[in-house]
């Protein structure tokens, strides 16, 4: 049953958006009478192919949160386990969301396993909602016949990307929140206060020292220089972040990333459990080798590692084993190859995929841990030089003038 989109005024006089379920439009316009509504607009949120064009256009442009599409999974995975059909389990959980978009998103893939389809084709329309591995792990569930424990597998996959996200996010707040601070209290002293105080011992016709005129000389830049500067980083920014939307620019500066000591561990080691965890619920869904090493290679966002791991997978389809293929690239880190190796070796890639994405994500954030612990104190180090600098840059006039005194 199609899904209907609407805008209505109610008895009031107040406007009212929603989506409900009719056969047509005109039915749909009967309901919301029926409810006392008077309805503006009802548009059908079902996918539609124009006869004109071979693409698609779709009611549902946007995108979901992680948070969001974790939470529906896990629904539809507890109303499918239950024993509650898929059509029921998606009204279900359409009824229960309080967010007009995830309503409408989840009545039109209803629709469309209604009219016949499977979920993974239904999941297909929406490629910015459900990512690739997504639908090639729900079309793998329904094949096998255990789409509930599927989207299990799913969620949890879900939910702890939101979390190592979240993580990061959380790790980098503070550091940068220092650097902007720190700039700021430098560029005041600089800009305000050096002047106000120096300008005294100027007056006097005395000499001043060395360091005492070096600040005066970075002062007068900052005062007469410090918004071009400003505008120019800004301007830079601008430019940098376009620079990286071609594939070329973008792999360079991934390349030279990976060369910096500290941060190369760090980038490789996040990579890696990113590309451990969705190749490992990839495999225990069922999907092949070959698409799972395709679609998990997406996850991985510096492109040299991405490129050797599209490199591996065309050795594995050779006949290399996966592990052996993976080592080749030098990129991914010791304890994930062997435990991929004995995965092979056993039969059980799976579970060794998963101990292996576990592994990598603690190592993750212990090397987190240590870049923060090293990152913080060399900025307050470099903050209180910064500091002292310009303090005795003021009081070396005054020590001199005690002197001449004395």
């Amino acid at each position: 049953m199609p899904a209907f989109e609407y805008l209505a005024l109610d008895s009031s006089g107040r406007e009212k958006k929603g989506v409900l379920e009719a056969d047509t439009a005109r039915l749909a316009r009967s309901q919301l009478r029926a409810q006392n509504l008077t309805p503006l607009e009802v548009s059908e949120t079902t996918v539609r192919q124009s006869p004109t064009s071979t693409s698609k256009s779709r009611a549902f442009r946007g995108s979901l949160s992680t948070a969001d599409l974790s939470l529906i999974t896990r629904q539809i995975a507890t109303l499918t386990g239950s024993g509650t059909p898929l059509e029921e389990a998606l009204l279900a959980v359409s009824k229960q969301t309080e967010k007009q978009k995830i309503k409408s998103l989840i009545l039109s893939v209803r629709a469309k396993v209604l009219e016949g389809h499977s979920l993974a084709a239904a999941l297909k329309d929406y490629p910015r909602v459900f990512p690739e591995i997504y639908q090639a792990t729900v079309a793998a569930g329904e094949q096998s016949g255990h789409l509930d424990a599927v989207l299990e597998r799913l969620a949890d996959y879900l939910e702890n990307r939101q979390a190592t996200q979240a993580t990061v996010k959380k790790a980098l707040i503070y550091p940068s929140m220092l650097v902007v601070a720190s700039v700021g209290i430098v560029f005041f002293l600089l800009g305000y206060v050096v002047p106000q105080v120096v300008q005294v011992f100027e007056s006097m016709n005395q000499e001043l020292p060395v360091l005492t005129r070096a600040m005066l000389a970075a002062s007068a830049f900052v005062r007469e220089w410090g918004l071009i500067i400003v505008i120019a980083l800004g301007v830079g920014l601008v430019v940098f972040k376009r620079a990286m939307r071609g594939e070329g620019f973008m792999t360079y500066v991934h390349t030279l990333l990976l060369r910096l000591p500290i941060l190369s561990r760090l980038i490789r080691g996040f990579n890696a459990s990113q590309f451990a965890r969705t190749l490992s619920i990839l495999a225990a869904s069922g999907v092949p080798v070959l698409e799972a090493l395709g679609i998990s290679s997406q996850v991985i966002s510096n492109r040299p590692m991405r490129s050797a791991v599209d490199k591996a997978a065309g050795q594995v389809r050779e006949g290399s084993t996966l592990g052996g293929a993976l080592e080749k690239t030098g990129y991914f880190p010791p304890m994930l190859l062997h435990l991929i190796a004995s995965g092979e070796a056993s039969g059980q890639l799976d579970s060794m995929l998963e101990k292996a994405a576990t592994h990598q994500e603690r190592e993750v954030d212990s090397l987190i841990s240590i870049f923060l612990g090293l990152f913080e104190p060399v900025i307050i180090l470099i903050m209180g030089a910064a500091v002292l600098t310009i303090v005795l840059a003021i009081l070396l006039p005054i020590f001199e003038m005690n002197q001449l005194v004395g």
